[in-house]
């Protein structure tokens, strides 16, 4: 399953000539109430169109924005000399928009395990503080609204020579062709540029708790990933973005109170022993806790007394002799195996064998498991005979979030 995030982006960006860098971050926090919303959020600032005179109806709409000191302009030919002529028909003579819309996949890696996990982005919104001589009345009323494919907000601002415009673009929109000015142009111009982001990321109930880092770099110029046409040049030749995506995973048991000290004795208490010598066919004890789960983990066994096998003993110290003690788990709904099944009665080793992984499909937040302890009934048989005897050994389940 992978999940949709649409964000802000704010740049941060570096010194270094034709080349601009922005740093984008997002968290995964389980949200006890939405357990089914496994979503990064996040949490890079707004700034830009959103931020100001288009805030309200990018909320209305869910847009987001960001600024970037990303500039360029048409040559400059000398006075009155036209760069873009009126009617021409070739968009690239003239003033075009043509963004990364497409899904780039890419690698973000854990900064400590080295896991990979796929993300992809795309530019989902394009917009700029452009200048124009002679003003903007050489373009036909209305039009720096659109430019089909992308389609208007609503708004823009700006009068005479300058305007600021913010368009949607669709996914794989190719070019988006501005129509022909009706009369020449003799310079034009943009100061900054504002775009909106969307990305894919992977479902972060699969991904382990810690960072993950990585880089996507755009080309930006005639025939790259930002492209403004042949005749209007940025003045940047490349856009990277730096990723961080944080798990804060959750992971949490609770027993309740004297759950930790676990009495085993047969079906209905010993009175059927006591009163009319009936011999157990079994002694248990099921000791439910409650589990709050976002993240895969294991499970597994420490023992103070085993026999050298895969299970736990209780020891009887006078007589020295030990008995297995055979333990399984059940989890709650929306806890499973691998293969997707629900955990029932899975025995609980001490190698971990069996139980090496379980994921939840969607956070679960203190829902009641159940820890089955028992001795068989040809095991409790050598127990009864002889003088009363006392059986007791210490026994630690861990449930461990480091798979």
């Amino acid at each position: 399953m992978k999940n949709y995030l649409a964000g802000l982006l704010c740049a941060v960006f570096a010194p270094a000539a034709h080349a601009l860098t922005q740093e984008i971050t997002a968290v995964f926090t389980p949200d006890p109430a939405n357990p089914l919303k496994n979503e990064f959020i996040n949490t890079t600032p707004i700034s830009g169109f959103c931020a100001d005179f288009g805030h309200t109806i990018c909320k209305h709409h869910g847009y987001f924005s960001i600024e970037a000191p990303l500039s360029g302009s048409t040559p400059d030919l000398g006075p009155g000399v036209p760069v873009i002529y009126a009617g021409h028909t070739n968009p690239r003579e003239g003033v075009m928009y043509k963004v990364p819309s497409e899904w780039r996949a890419f690698q973000v890696t854990h900064t400590r395990t080295g896991e990979v996990e796929t993300v992809q982005m795309r530019i989902s919104g394009i917009g700029q503080h452009t200048s124009t001589r002679p003003d903007f009345s050489v373009w036909p009323s209305s039009s720096w609204f659109s430019a089909p494919p992308c389609r208007s907000t609503g708004l823009i601002s700006g009068i005479g020579p300058n305007l600021r415009f913010f368009w949607i673009v669709p996914e794989d929109a190719g070019a988006c062709n501005k129509r022909a000015p009706i009369a020449d142009i003799t310079r034009f111009a943009f100061s900054k540029t504002e775009y909106a982001y969307a990305l894919k990321t992977p479902n972060p109930l699969s991904m382990s708790s810690g960072e993950y880092t990585g880089s996507l770099e755009y080309s930006i110029g005639p025939g790259g990933d930002f492209d403004f046409g042949d005749v209007v040049i940025a003045d940047d030749k490349t856009m990277t973005f730096n990723f961080t995506l944080n798990v804060q995973h959750a992971l949490k048991v609770e027993v309740p109170p004297g759950g930790n000290r676990v009495e085993l004795l047969p079906q209905g208490g010993w009175q059927a022993w006591l009163q009319r010598n009936r011999r157990p066919e079994r002694l248990f004890r099921d000791q439910t806790f409650n589990i709050s789960a976002s993240s895969r983990f294991k499970m597994q066994l420490e023992c103070q007394h085993h026999d050298g096998g895969n299970t736990c003993s209780l020891y009887e110290p006078l007589s020295g002799h030990a008995v297995p003690l055979n333990i399984s788990v059940s989890l709650p709904n929306g806890l499973t195996d691998p293969s997707g099944q629900p955990v029932s009665r899975r025995p609980l080793l001490r190698d971990g064998s069996g139980t090496e992984l379980f994921q939840p499909g969607f956070y679960v937040e203190r829902r009641p498991g159940t820890l089955h302890f028992e001795i068989s009934r040809e095991e409790v048989e050598k127990m009864l005979d002889g003088d009363n005897k006392t059986y007791r050994g210490n026994v630690t389940v861990v449930w461990d979030s480091e798979v």
